[in-house]
């Protein structure tokens, strides 16, 4: 049939009444996204398709763990004991995970762990292992590399990890067996329900390439409830306009005020977590008390910070020659636990991207750039310039390839050469327009660029190669000594 965007739902649901027919609410429902957003979207749809007074009896809600698919198939396609509609829902199901999502939960595990929220960090362990077909001894310490990818940079030491299977190992949590129950609810939509019976499934991931999700959008109303995660521009406004949108909700509800730079101060505070966002905005609203609105000191005053800084902003801080920014970072990604060595690497590998551009800057391609240029001229007349010079250091990378490999194959048998495998595309981190239909983290990262000199760029490298040093040779205070290059650069 359709998916819509959460917002439209209430438009949409007005179309029954204009309809005034029994049939015009789709039997299927998938609404997936942030959790608190898929939330309120059910409620609004059940408000619709069940009065609150036939709530208790012709409602069925079921934990989403595959173990459930077969009795909501089973419910759904029983008429209810009363007349009129029913329904059964699949809460926070687990049937659109797939192996590609290994990344996505692991991440998730790792949230849940950092918000305390255990049980919902075992559920996306197990659903992990259920759908790789791991044991426990398969994650053990001993075994762990092999079988899962637990980048360092990305998910730090592997203390969370371990609590999460600690927790699931005592409270005796089973691991969900994969089965095919994708293939039997496919089954079950495209066969249809009884007249009056609908199925609403709500989950967090969804891959839009299963045939499962194209057969409830055939037959059914797709319900999107995501918010963009990333650190590009466009998603930090979708994020941002997503709390002013739950924001204002509260504040109508409560009779309360605030203004852009309380907003501000709160979101500093909480990053993108509308859970917690919301739970301090009813906070605050608590206690301001009769008081209309609500302040900047009140924020102050009331709450604390729960915002996870990623390694970006402290990186970008100190490609900004930010002192007292960069020490603020570095202090939060200390206190969550971010190895010393792994802070120092992202410093490296931002003052190595810096003198990339630095390169191009100085070549004849970057001779049209200028401090100064706004973004569209960029886009119009940089852009291009920079995909050139790309161009030019993979060509001449494939041509040191080349000789390398001449070099090689005079000393090497007739069977060894026709033995050779092709050779693969040159891997490098020296261009720099690695996703060009992404062109404002270049832009950004040239007005970054402009704040060094070559020379002072390699004066860095130097100071993180001696930081390196004493890291792994010196018993001297790690965040001292990262301090202590952090300046180095700077200033």
């Amino acid at each position: 049939m359709s998916e819509i965007n959460y917002k439209e739902l209430k438009n949409y649901l007005m179309g029954f009444e204009k309809k005034r027919k029994p049939e015009a609410p789709a039997p299927v429902y998938l609404i997936y996204g942030e959790e608190l957003l898929w939330n309120t979207a059910l409620e609004t749809l059940l408000d619709a398709l069940i009065p609150g007074k036939d709530r208790s009896l012709n409602y069925d809600p079921v934990d989403g763990t595959n173990e459930n698919i077969k009795a909501a198939i089973e419910g759904v396609n029983t008429y209810s004991l009363l007349s009129g509609t029913k329904v059964v829902a699949i809460i926070d199901s687990k049937i659109f995970y797939s192996k590609q999502d290994e990344g996505s939960l692991l991440e998730n595990a790792k949230t849940a762990f950092e918000a305390e929220n255990m049980k919902a960090a075992a559920k996306y362990l197990l659903s992990l292992m259920g759908l790789m077909n791991l044991t426990f001894e398969d994650i053990s310490l001993e075994n762990r590399s092999k079988t899962l990818k637990l980048d360092p940079e990305k998910f730090g030491d592997a203390a969370w990890f371990d609590k999460i299977v600690t927790y699931c190992t005592d409270k005796k949590l089973s691991i969900p067996s994969e089965g095919d129950n994708a293939a039997l609810l496919q089954k079950a939509v495209e066969k249809g329900f009884p007249k009056g019976n609908h199925l609403i499934i709500t989950t967090d991931m969804v891959d839009k390439r299963r045939k499962l999700y194209k057969i409830i959008l055939k037959n059914g109303v797709v319900i999107n409830c995501s918010v963009p995660k990333g650190a590009r521009r466009a998603d930090q406004l979708a994020q941002e306009a997503v709390l002013v949108e739950q924001m204002e909700t509260l504040l109508h509800g409560s009779g309360k005020t605030m203004d852009r730079r309380t907003f501000r101060a709160m979101y500093e505070l909480t990053g993108f977590d509308l859970r917690i966002f919301s739970e301090n905005l009813n906070t605050l609203i608590s206690y301001v008390g009769d008081r209309k609105k609500i302040a900047q000191d009140d924020v102050k005053n009331v709450l604390k910070r729960t915002k996870k800084d990623p390694i970006y902003e402290f990186t970008n801080a100190v490609s900004d020659r930010n002192v007292e920014k960069s020490f603020f970072f570095l202090n939060s990604l200390l206190s969550d636990n971010l190895h010393p060595l792994q802070i120092l690497a992202a410093i490296t590998n931002q003052i190595r991207k810096l003198l990339v551009v630095r390169g191009f800057i100085e070549s004849p391609h970057g001779k049209p750039w200028h401090s100064g240029i706004q973004y569209g001229q960029f886009k119009s007349g940089i852009m291009p310039a920079i995909q050139r010079y790309d161009r030019d250091i993979l060509n001449q990378l494939e041509e040191w390839d080349d000789m390398l490999s001449k070099n090689v194959g005079t000393n090497q048998s007739r069977s060894e050469k026709v033995g050779r495998k092709k050779k693969k595309p040159t891997a490098t981190d020296l261009v720099i327009a690695k996703n060009p239909q992404s062109p404002y983290p270049v832009y950004q990262m040239l007005l970054k660029s402009e704040k060094f000199t070559t020379h002072e760029l390699i004066a860095a490298f130097e100071k993180l190669s001696e930081a390196d040093l004493r890291l792994k040779s010196t018993r001297q205070s790690q965040k001292l000594v990262l301090e202590q290059a952090i300046l180095g650069i700077c200033r």
